[in-house]
């Protein structure tokens, strides 16, 4: 969920958080810190989030007998 009350704090979707590097970040508050830290200066910035992506469908289950009317 993107907009959830109860966020786990991280420095990669913070707004005091700036990526460098694949899993660095450069934090306003703390300096240079790993995606997987967190702070009490946590504030959940939604713009940063990266939502997972849906699973592909699978067709190959069905016919061609079921497209057609």
């Amino acid at each position: 969920m993107l907009f959830r009350k109860k966020i786990s704090p991280s420095c990669s979707y913070c707004i005091h958080g700036t990526q460098l590097d694949d899993g660095q970040f450069l934090c306003s508050k703390k300096g240079s810190v790993s995606d997987k830290q967190k702070c009490m200066a946590f504030r959940y910035d939604p713009v940063k989030r990266i939502p997972v992506k849906a699973k592909a469908l699978d067709f190959k289950k069905y016919e061609q007998e079921d497209y057609s009317l």
